[in-house]
């Protein structure tokens, strides 16, 4: 029975998958209805289901869902909960759109909301319906969507290409790669084009128009391969997650992965070259695997460097590399290919001849096929044309002769442990019998293999027979044996030598794998537990170049953006070190110098730090051995280290942005609060001031004069420090949340009137003009709130406009719209295009003006009428003067209030 490796489960992942399933256990479920184009029956068949699952009992409600028009669809919503649309306005057109708070208030079991893709009107929650349906899911709402493949992000610039129409509604490819449940609702191009022509997807002039652009009968087969395509892939997904979860063994040939087994000898890259095509031809991901065994460990530097290269070029080539370690490289491969559910194995063939057969043992190929016999095998033959291979990273003369001699101790200790054994026997011989000094040598080769491996250890094992042989056994100082059974000893001698020095050094392999991994581990977890206590930047930039310098050893920096987004160099930068290159790395979002394809003849690496929002800056490093980075498990490990460092400085700059917020809002409170309650001290004498000045102009007798000038002026400078610390206060009140609405069914006409009364000191005689229809209908409002409203607009219009002042009004379906005007000389030139500017606080249009005010009345306006959840705009109107329209949001009233 084949020995493959521990098939227990992690239990890291275990916890891993504990954690996941508890996360997705409070979240709802996503299912998308997905099709290759519109009128496939998306909608048709969600709303089926709808149906079955109600009278099942499940409390189903419809968000909202698009029939656009197909009366078979709206047949299907019978019977169906129905949350109402919100009524918003754009641009002077009133848009129902689907009501995200209304939904999060009802919370139903399962939740229909069709369009993935639709955009939502601006001023909503969110820009797209998809990231409502993420809010949805999170709040514990099982969703059930639709989706055209079209639609998907990566395939943008594919399907305009296919179809030469650009589609401008996009979701990203995570959200389907999410869901839960993925239905495919597929119909062939021909029944798709006869639903074209019969009207059951558009309308007869829209029909027309697909007809001769979208839906041609050559672009419906693209997309719809496409749309299959993209299903089997999430289906793919969902068969290796149950694999892993089961523990499941044996190889599932659903998709036909390909597997390439890298091997030591030349002709690997031929191997990978062929993998490569062949998972290009059958369209299927595929992976590359090389074994280190403790006998490849033994190969010499060129041969391992040329293997880390052809490691990269698989890389290059699009796949998924993997350096293993173990014993026996074909179970380990096995293993693998079983672990990525790899139905079929790509292996170079052996170039044996003549007697080399004899002595070579069993080929790959046929380990591999007695290990798994369901596996497909395929063997690559030798091109004796093809370009020699060259390492990623050259190496110098010096590391050359290093490499050569870097062994050459190892064997000296194995030669002096024998020698060392002999002197040591040599005066106990009086004392033991032969089998005892046979014991010391062969501690002496296990202690070798050991320390120094399994080629010192068989020639230890070799030195120590025949010293055994020379001066222990007679006649001694001579091979010559007197006794024949003294050859039994010396095979066994050298036989438990041998075999005890593989296992001792097999041994050693593993655990030197071992605990390079766990270096690794701890590595990151020390870089981890550093950063989470790191407030600054430059906190984070010290332990990232501290752990990079632990890890790789060499020269390492991190260097961060500044406000500007360019990349801070140092100011004394290391010899060889380009900044031009770490900024390129930086506006490309891509690895260059060092072991990459870009500026490869560079001595330092360059990698961007890619944090979840943007690039946060560059790390480089200069590596004590630069054939580190071919090595992928290395590789991956900078790649860590680089994303931790990353997101560390994500959230430093987050923590700075929230810091800076609670700032401005105790700022805001504090002027509020200062605001509130300066106005409340002020007004009571205030009042006091205008009752005097008034009853001043009233007095008996009658002021004449200078003196009745004297009184009216004070009258009017009182009433105008009345109204701003008035609009003083309704903004305090606004900011701090005290303002509820009493919304009651009003009537406009009385509204603006009480508001043209309330206006007369501030307008002071000008001419206000009213247009607004007789069966103007009632509004739900509050009417002491919109009278202010109105009363801001006609005093800002007496202070900067021209007579005659106007209010026109009118209804629309689902809105009301107010404007007021002025003949003036309209807003000032410099606020053009950033009219918003004027609601914000403390803004005047013209700042250095002699008009009194401090620029709060157009945000008190604001404030109300987002309230009301409505909409204030200013611009100039077409004959001259400033208009400001407000849009409140209306239903009809109910029958009783209309008679």
């Amino acid at each position: 029975m084949a020995n493959f490796p521990d098939s227990r489960p992690d239990p890291d992942q275990l916890l891993d998958q504990l954690r996941d399933e508890e996360s997705r256990a409070r979240r709802g479920k996503l299912r998308i209805y997905f099709g290759a184009s519109a009128g496939v029956g998306k909608t048709f068949a969600m709303l089926g289901a709808a149906q079955r699952e109600r009278k099942a009992g499940r409390d189903l409600v419809v968000g909202v869902i698009e029939t656009h028009g197909r009366s078979e669809t709206a047949e299907l919503l019978a019977g169906l909960e129905q949350l109402p649309l919100r009524q918003m306005t754009y641009r002077g057109r009133a848009l129902q759109e689907f009501d995200l708070d209304a939904a999060l208030a009802r919370k139903p079991a399962v939740l229909l909301v069709d369009e993935l893709a639709h955009s939502n009107v601006e001023g909503s929650r969110h820009p797209k319906r998809w990231q409502d349906v993420q809010e949805l899911l999170e709040a514990g709402i099982d969703v059930w969507s639709a989706l055209n493949v079209q639609h998907l992000e990566s395939l943008n610039g594919t399907v305009g290409a296919i179809t030469g129409i650009r589609v401008n509604e996009t979701v990203p490819d995570t959200v389907l790669d999410a869901a839960d449940e993925i239905i495919l609702v597929d119909v062939t191009p021909d029944e798709l084009m006869a639903r074209l022509k019969a009207g059951k997807v558009y309308m007869p002039q829209q029909a027309e128009r697909a007809a001769q652009n979208f839906f041609r009968k050559g672009n419906l087969i693209a997309l719809r391969e496409i749309a299959l395509r993209r299903t089997a892939e999430h289906v793919e997904d969902d068969v290796r997650s149950y694999r892993v979860e089961k523990s499941i063994a044996p190889v599932w040939n659903t998709e036909g992965a390909i597997l390439a087994c890298i091997g030591p000898r030349e002709g690997a890259e031929q191997t990978v070259r062929t993998a490569a095509r062949l998972a290009g031809q059958l369209n299927v991901r595929w992976h590359a695997a090389y074994v280190e065994t403790p006998r490849l460990q033994r190969l010499d530097v060129a041969q391992r460097d040329r293997t880390l290269a052809v490691i990269k070029l698989a890389q290059e080539l699009g796949a998924a590399t993997a350096v293993l370690a173990g014993n026996d490289a074909a179970a380990e491969l096995v293993a693998q290919a079983q672990l990525l559910n790899c139905a079929t194995l790509v292996v170079g063939r052996p170039q044996l001849s003549g007697w080399s057969t004899l002595w070579s043992g069993r080929s790959m190929t046929r380990r591999l096929a007695t290990l798994a016999p369901t596996l497909d095998i395929v063997e690559v033959g030798h091109a004796e044309s093809a370009r020699r291979f060259a390492p990623a990273v050259q190496r110098t003369d010096q590391e050359d002769a290093a490499g050569r001699y870097d062994s050459l101790p190892r064997y000296a200790w194995a030669v002096a442990s024998s020698v060392g054994i002999t002197l040591l026997a040599t005066p106990l011989l009086p004392f033991f019998d032969l089998a005892n000094i046979v014991m010391l040598f062969l501690l002496g080769t296990v202690l070798v293999a050991l320390k120094f491996g399994r080629g010192p250890a068989a020639l230890a094992a070799f030195l120590n027979v025949a010293a055994f042989d020379y001066f222990f056994v007679a006649p001694r100082l001579s091979f010559v044996v007197s006794d024949v059974q003294y050859v039994v000893t010396f095979a066994v001698m050298l036989v438990v030598g041998l075999l005890t020095g593989q296992l001792t050094a097999g041994l050693r392999f593993q655990a030197r794998i071992s605990a390079s991994r766990e270096r690794r581990a701890q590595s990151l977890f020390e870089l981890t537990r550093e950063l989470s206590a790191a407030l600054l930047a430059s906190q984070v930039t010290e332990l990232g170049e501290a752990a990079v310098r632990r890890n790789f050893g060499g020269q390492a920096l991190v260097l961060i953006t500044d406000a500007d987004d360019q990349l801070v160099l140092p100011t004394q930068p290391p010899s060889d070190f380009d900044a031009s290159v770490a900024d390129w790395a930086f506006r490309n979002a891509q690895a260059a110098g060092l072991a990459t394809s870009t500026l490869s003849a560079q001595t330092w690496h360059y990698i961007p730090l890619k944090a979840p929002m943007r690039v946060r800056g560059v790390l480089a490093l200069q590596p004590a051995q630069p054939r580190w980075l071919l090595i992928p498990e290395q590789l991956q490990q900078l790649d860590t280290l680089a994303r931790q460092i990353a997101i560390a400085l994500e959230r430093v700059h987050y923590v700075d942005i929230a810091q800076q917020a609670v700032v401005q809002m105790e700022s805001e409170r504090l002027r509020n609060t200062l605001l509130a309650a300066i106005s409340h001290d002020v007004r009571t004498p205030l009042t006091a001031l205008i009752g005097l000045a008034e009853s001043l102009q009233r007095s008996s007798p009658p002021l004449a004069g200078p003196q009745a000038d004297m009184a009216q002026a004070m009258t009017q400078q009182a009433r105008q420090l009345s109204a701003l610390v008035t609009n003083l206060l309704d903004m305090a009140r606004l900011q701090n949340g005290g303002v509820s609405l009493h919304n009651e069914w009003q009537s406009v006409e009385e509204v603006v009137g009480s508001a043209i009364r309330a206006a007369q000191p501030a307008l002071d005689g000008r001419a206000v003009r009213t247009e607004m229809p007789a069966d103007l209908p009632l509004v739900e409002f509050d009417a002491v709130l919109m009278e202010r409203v109105l009363v801001n607009l006609l005093e800002n219009a007496a202070k900067y406009g021209a007579p005659p002042v106007e209010i026109a009004a009118h209804v629309t379906a689902d809105s009301l719209v107010l404007a007021v005007r002025d003949h003036g000389p309209g807003l000032p030139a410099s606020l053009r295009g950033r009219e918003a500017e004027l609601f914000e606080k403390f803004t005047r249009g013209e700042t250095e003006s002699a008009t009194p005010g401090v620029g709060l009345g157009l945000a008190i306006c604001k404030a109300i009428v987002d309230a009301h959840r409505g909409q204030i705009v200013a611009g100039n109107a077409s004959g001259g003067g400033a208009q400001f329209t407000i849009t409140l949001p209306r239903r009809n009233p109910p029958a009783q209030l209309s008679e």
